[in-house]
C-alpha cells in the first residue's frame, strides 16, 4: 500500500463526513501563563542564575529586586545548615537598611475574613505611596508538614501591584502559626524598601501572641456573634491587642457589628493599662466594602505617633529583639543537645523507666542533664 492511500485510511480526528468538529480532535496547546505580578519578569532577567552569592543577592535586595528577595527568604526558610549559614551573610550586608518600617501583626479566627481584609487594607496603603509587603503564613500539615500556601492567590489585586509582596510561607509547626524564621523574613522586606510590613497569621489562641513579639502594632480581628462575649472575649489575646476591628460589618450584619464594637470597648477598659500609654480601641469594618479602612490606618498613625514621642516605641522593638535573641539561643542549646552523640538513646532508655514506673520525672531529666 503506498503512501496516499495509507493517509487516505487514517480516521480524520478534526471533522465528521458533515464537516462537523469531532470530539477527538486535539486543540492547540496554550501558551505559558505570565507570572501573577508583570514586575517580576524584568526583575528575574537581572538577575541571573549563577548570581546567587551572597554578594550579589544582597545588592539585588537593596536595589528592590524582589527575585532576589524571594530567593533570600527561600533560604532563611531552609533547614539546610549551608542554605542557613548564606542566609545570614546576606543578613549581616542588608542589616544598616533594616527598622525603617511600620510593623503590623494581624489575627483573628479562622472565617474572620483576614485575607479579605488585608486586600482591602493594603490597597489602601498603597494609596497612600508605600510600599507593602505581606508575610502571610499559612497553617501546616502535622502530619506531612505541607501547606496549600493559597494566600497569595486570595490576594489577586495585591500579587499584581508594583509596589506591594506577598509571601506565603508554612508555619511548620511553629508556636501561633508563626514560622520560624518569619522576623528576618521581615528584615530582608524592610532592606528591599518595604516601609509597611503586615504579617497575617493563622488564627487566634493563647500561643498565636507569638506575633506580638515582633510587630509595632497588634490588630485583632473578630466577628459579630461569634459567642467570644461570655467568654471573657479571649482575656490573653485581647490584653495584647492595640485595636480591636469587627469585620464583615455590612448589610443585614451591620448592626450587630455595632453593638458587638459597645461590648468590646467596654471589655477593654477592664483590662491594666498597657505599658505603651496607648488605649485600645474597638471599631468596625468591611474588608470587602472597604469600610472603616481608612479609620484603621488613622488609629495605626496615632498609635505610632503616639509611642515614638513617649519612647515606648524604642523600647518595645529593644525588648523584642532581647526575646528573640533568648528564644533563639534556647531553640539553638535544644538541638544541640539532641544532637549529642548517646543522646536518642539515653533518651529511650529514661522513657522507659517512666513508662515502667521505675523512675520519675524530675530525676531522669536531671540525669540526661547530667546532673
Amino acid at each position: 500500500m503506498d503512501q496516499e492511500n495509507k493517509d487516505s485510511q487514517k480516521p480524520n480526528r478534526s471533522s465528521d463526513k458533515e464537516g462537523h468538529k469531532s470530539a477527538l480532535s486535539v486543540n492547540p496547546g496554550v501558551a505559558d501563563a505570565p507570572a501573577i505580578s508583570p514586575y517580576i519578569k524584568e526583575q528575574r532577567k537581572s538577575l541571573s542564575k549563577k548570581e546567587t552569592s551572597a554578594e550579589s543577592l544582597a545588592e539585588g535586595i537593596l536595589a528592590g529586586n524582589r527575585t532576589a528577595l524571594s530567593k533570600a527568604i527561600t533560604l532563611v526558610e531552609s533547614n539546610l545548615e549551608e542554605h542557613n549559614d548564606k542566609a545570614q551573610a546576606i543578613l549581616e550586608l542588608v542589616m544598616p537598611k533594616v527598622g525603617n518600617s511600620i510593623r503590623i501583626g494581624i489575627t483573628g479566627v479562622p472565617g474572620v475574613g483576614k485575607s479579605t481584609f488585608i486586600e482591602s487594607f493594603g490597597s489602601f496603603i498603597l494609596e497612600q505611596n508605600r510600599k507593602l509587603a505581606v508575610l502571610a503564613i499559612d497553617p501546616s500539615s502535622q502530619r506531612t508538614k505541607g501547606s496549600i500556601l493559597g494566600d497569595k492567590t486570595r490576594m489577586e489585586v495585591l500579587s499584581k501591584a508594583e509596589n506591594a509582596f506577598i509571601r506565603p510561607s508554612p508555619s511548620s509547626g511553629s508556636l501561633g502559626g508563626v514560622a520560624r524564621k518569619t522576623r528576618e523574613s521581615m528584615y530582608l522586606c524592610e532592606a528591599a524598601g518595604f516601609d509597611t510590613i503586615i504579617i497575617e497569621t493563622v488564627g487566634v489562641g493563647q500561643s498565636e501572641t507569638q506575633v506580638h513579639s515582633m510587630v509595632d502594632f497588634f490588630l485583632l480581628l473578630m466577628l459579630a456573634g461569634a459567642g467570644d462575649e461570655l467568654q471573657g472575649i479571649k482575656r490573653g489575646i485581647m490584653e495584647m491587642a492595640d485595636l480591636i476591628a469587627i469585620n464583615k460589618a455590612d448589610g443585614p450584619n451591620e448592626a450587630y457589628a455595632t453593638r458587638a464594637r459597645a461590648e468590646y470597648e467596654s471589655a477593654l477598659h477592664l483590662f491594666p493599662a498597657p505599658e505603651s500609654k496607648w488605649t485600645p480601641r474597638a471599631t468596625t469594618c468591611s474588608g470587602l466594602g472597604g469600610k472603616g479602612i481608612d479609620e484603621i490606618w488613622n488609629l495605626i498613625q496615632d498609635y505610632i505617633s503616639t509611642t515614638k514621642t513617649n519612647g515606648y516605641y524604642a523600647k518595645n522593638r529593644d525588648d523584642q529583639t532581647k526575646t528573640w535573641f533568648e528564644e533563639s539561643l534556647r531553640e539553638a542549646v535544644l538541638d544541640q543537645f539532641f544532637a549529642k552523640e548517646g543522646k536518642k538513646e539515653s533518651i529511650a532508655v529514661s522513657e522507659s523507666k517512666l513508662m515502667q514506673g521505675k523512675s520519675t520525672l524530675l530525676r531522669e531529666i536531671k540525669f540526661l542533664l547530667g546532673q
